[in-house]
This record gives structure tokens, C-alpha cells and sequence, in this order.
């Protein structure tokens, strides 16, 4: 089975999206619920810094007509076509401001072939919780919760540790 291509997958839930009296844009990748505005953006890599700065924006452009404004966005959906490093997972895990307005979806291991999606939801989104379920119902996708953050570096002070041979 060929698995499709997260804008193909993003195409297929704004049309989804639609059915349910939500607006959404054929050229962008935002969805308005209940006067909140998703913004979904996908990316393979993003460096950590870049995401601050995208993060903490929280604004998206609406085309109206022939015009566009600028948005403020409730809610931002990062999809992942490989996954993200534990440093940005962690600042989205360890910042509540973010963990309530930012979702992230790995989704290399679904590009790959596999039905599977990880994820980090804490938001209170309605529109993600419908992409969700609408990647396990319609994609027949498993989602799998982000595993948690390893401590990779501990220091303290001057302490040092010697490696036992």
C-alpha cells in the first residue's frame, strides 16, 4: 500500500475539514474552527532556533479574495517528515506556553511505508484531535505517543565521571 505524501494528507483533511463547516484554504495550510485558526506546518528538519522564532510568531496568512491579512494562529501543528531532534521536543515539553498552542507529528515512519505516527498533543485543539482521528480512521494510521526524553547530558559543577574499562 502506498502511503501518501503529508501534503496529499494534508489535502485530504482540509476536505475533510470542509464536510465539517470548518474553512480552510486550497493554498495554505490552516483550518478555522469556531474562530481559532490551526496552522499546519511540515518540515523534514527545522533548527532549534528557527522554531523559537516561528513558535513564538504565532501568526498565519489568510488569503481573502484577492488580499491576504495576517492572522493570529490559536494552534500550530509541526509535521515531521523525519524526526524532530529531542532538543526541540523538549522545549515544546518543558515551555507550557508552547506545549498549549504547538502539536508535533512525526510522520517519517508512515512516509516509510509503516501505518505509524508519533506524536506530542497537549493542546486543547479540537481540529488536532480531528486530525488524529482522522489519520487513524481514514489512514488506518496507529498513533504512538512521543517516547519520553532521555537526560543525554548531565553535568554539575566540576564533578567528573570516569569511564570503567
Amino acid at each position: 500500500m502506498r502511503m501518501p505524501r503529508i501534503w496529499e494528507i494534508l489535502n485530504q483533511f482540509k476536505d475533510f475539514s470542509r464536510m465539517k463547516g470548518w474553512r480552510t484554504c486550497e493554498s495554505q495550510d490552516w483550518v478555522e474552527a469556531d474562530g481559532n485558526y490551526h496552522n499546519f506546518l511540515w518540515t523534514r528538519d527545522i533548527h532549534l532556533s528557527s522554531f523559537k522564532k516561528v513558535a513564538s510568531n504565532g501568526k498565519c496568512v489568510v488569503r481573502e479574495g484577492l488580499s491576504y491579512r495576517v492572522v493570529e494562529t490559536s494552534f500550530c501543528a509541526w509535521l515531521f517528515s523525519q524526526p524532530p531532534s529531542e532538543n526541540l521536543i523538549k522545549t515544546v515539553i518543558e515551555n507550557p506556553v508552547l506545549s498549549g498552542r504547538i502539536a508535533l507529528y512525526d510522520l517519517s515512519q508512515m512516509l516509510e511505508g509503516k501505518n505509524a505516527c508519533v506524536k506530542l498533543n497537549q493542546t486543547d485543539s479540537l481540529v488536532f484531535r480531528e486530525f488524529e482521528s482522522f489519520l487513524e480512521n481514514e489512514l488506518k494510521i496507529k498513533l504512538e505517543p512521543m517516547p519520553p526524553i532521555a537526560v543525554s547530558d548531565i553535568t554539575s559543577g566540576s564533578c567528573t565521571i570516569a569511564e570503567l574499562a
